[in-house]
């Protein structure tokens, strides 16, 4: 990967419906907490990286540009880097290549999204191949074809998958309760859960992510500005990213191709042989309960098709062999394209020791996660307590 390279910051919003902000503001929020936490000033960056979701979702080109400002980027190097609901990690190993090549020491990445603002559920509705990719309904409808895709694959009881993914809606709401940063802070049972309204079947009310505001900033820097700045940093231990065919019909959905080879990769880079057995905690991106079941076999967490047995047995659960999610995920903060971002700066928080109410206690290596595109791209990051 080159240099060494580490999390030596992180910042985020308040997540949720930021009427009492305007969008520039809203991204300042972040960028303010994470030079906070860091100790350092904008002088001492080298470079900004940007993503949000793409103009059609935002309402607006080069956005960039016009939170340059509130990025408190002008004079300094700025790049954008975009892959829809991955768009988060992507900025983040964009940031990542940029330390571990030399060119930079320190860089500041920063994802993005205010939903209310805009129309993501049209945009994704409309956005697509206008053909043969046209799928009404947009996100719910595409991830509950692949639920029962995968249902179907592996032959897996609907009544079982359903007390699973109720498993994961309840202990993922338990942990937002416990992250004052989460949109979506309810307590919920496996009953309200399995009982709340269908929204395209088998995804149900609280198996859904929220529409979400939000922002969320971190800082990466070499080895040895880490080790002069930063008392304890994160360090990047391993990441991964791959897509795979456009036309949704063209690959096995139940079989993620692109999950599976992106945690490949960060797990060699990290040598990691046995990711439930060596990883702490894992936030894995979970849009829809459902789909977190999938993501649990598709990156090695449990075997092909096992991931309900797992989940109700608790192995996921808090207190589990490898607690998932415990700051709610996706599912209790969707703010999308900075939803993968989130992610990473959690897993950051996790290994420090951090975390507060939430936190994985003994916590030294843990899993980021997020997908994107038109369910083509998974990026994968590893971060770890010791370099």
């Amino acid at each position: 990967m080159g240099r060494a390279v580490a999390v030596i910051g992180t910042g985020q919003t308040k997540h949720g419906r930021r009427d009492d902000l305007s969008y520039p503001d809203l991204v300042r929020e972040a960028v303010k907490k994470v030079f906070e936490d860091a100790g350092i000033t904008p002088k001492d960056v080298d470079g900004v990286v940007y993503g949000s979701m793409p103009s059609m979702m935002e309402g607006m080109a080069y956005n960039h540009f016009y939170f340059a400002d509130a990025l408190r980027v002008v004079g300094k190097p700025l790049l954008r880097t975009e892959t829809c609901g991955s768009t988060g990690q992507s900025v983040a190993h964009t940031a990542i290549h940029w330390v571990a090549s030399g060119m930079a020491d320190v860089v500041l990445a920063i994802a993005s999204e205010k939903e209310h603002e805009g129309d993501a559920q049209a945009t994704m509705m409309t956005i697509l191949e206008p053909f043969l990719q046209v799928v009404i309904g947009g996100a719910p409808l595409a991830f509950s074809l692949q639920s029962r895709e995968w249902m179907g694959y592996y032959h897996i009881d609907d009544d079982k998958a359903r007390e699973a993914a109720s498993i994961v809606s309840v202990d993922s709401h338990d942990g937002g309760l416990k992250n004052p940063l989460a949109h979506i802070r309810v307590k919920l049972t496996k009953e309200d859960v399995s009982k709340a309204p269908i929204i395209t079947y088998p995804v149900r009310l609280y198996d859904v992510c929220p529409v979400s505001d939000g922002a969320c900033a971190v800082i990466f820097a070499s080895e040895e500005k880490a080790k002069k700045i930063c008392k304890k940093p994160a360090w990047v231990k391993g990441i991964g990213f791959r897509g795979e065919e456009y036309f949704i019909g063209d690959s096995n959905k139940a079989v993620w191709q692109s999950t599976i080879e992106a945690s490949k990769e960060a797990y060699k880079e990290a040598g990691i042989t046995n990711p439930l057995k060596e990883l702490d905690v894992a936030e894995v991106y979970n849009p829809f309960s459902y789909q977190e079941l999938m993501f649990l076999e598709c990156l090695g967490l449990c075997p092909p098709g096992e991931a309900p047995d797992y989940v109700i047995k608790g192995t996921f659960s808090p207190g589990g062999e490898l607690p998932c999610d415990p700051s709610g995920g996706v599912l209790c903060c969707n703010p999308i394209g900075a939803a993968g971002l989130i992610r990473v700066a959690e897993a950051a928080l996790q290994v420090t020791g951090k975390a507060g109410e939430h936190q994985v206690e003994g916590a030294k290596l843990a899993l980021s996660h997020a997908m994107g595109g038109a369910e083509q791209f998974n990026g994968i990051t590893i971060l770890g307590s010791e370099l």
